[in-house]
């Protein structure tokens, strides 16, 4: 397993932040199978008044992510492992079906084009670039895959119709879908 601890904002990590990072989200790979998760990515921050701890573990058919702001790197580092714990807790049931089904391995080991996926937006404000590969999912399984990622919206590709949709968490809590019809 790869496991990558890096510092941003002229932050170098420590062996000992390193050592103490790979222990305690060791406990989130133990979670899972060995051939599940290939990597766990750990990226430290420091601004002035406080650190922040970034973690994204790719799993197979799923990202689990979580980020974190303390006053104290170890305090970070132990509240991005309880968030993520909590996260596979919450969700376990989901993701125990999605990771155990009948040909999971053929499913999401097929490569997709990502640039072919992915148009080019030009914007004088734009700070991210980010490609996605779109795997086919329902919107149970998208919705599920959106919370584990922490993001407010999930990009999928519709089982049924082969089209790209969006999943999204509205203000009042419920979620609603956009689907996207070709011209």
């Amino acid at each position: 397993m790869k496991f990558e601890v890096l510092g941003k904002n002229g932050f170098t990590p420590t062996d000992a932040i390193k050592s103490y990072a790979e222990k305690r989200f060791n406990k989130v790979v133990s979670f899972f199978g060995p051939d599940v998760i290939t990597e766990v990515r750990v990226v430290c921050k420091v601004y002035k008044d406080h650190h922040k701890i970034e973690v994204t573990i790719p799993a197979k058919g799923t990202v689990l992510r979580a980020e974190v702001s303390d006053p104290d790197m170890y305090a970070a580092i132990d509240k991005a492992n309880d968030k993520l714990v909590a996260q596979i807790r919450k969700h376990k049931d989901k993701l125990k079906n999605n990771l155990e089904k009948e040909g999971i391995k053929q499913a999401y080991s097929q490569e997709f084009d990502a640039e072919s996926l992915e148009k080019d937006i030009l914007a004088s404000q734009l700070v991210k670039s980010k490609k996605v590969e779109l795997k086919p999912m329902t919107s149970e399984e998208a919705i599920s895959a959106m919370e584990l990622s922490g993001h407010d919206f999930y990009v999928y590709l519709d089982k049924e119709t082969f089209r790209t949709n969006v999943v999204y968490r509205r203000d009042d809590g419920d979620y609603a879908i956009i689907e996207t019809q070709p011209l």
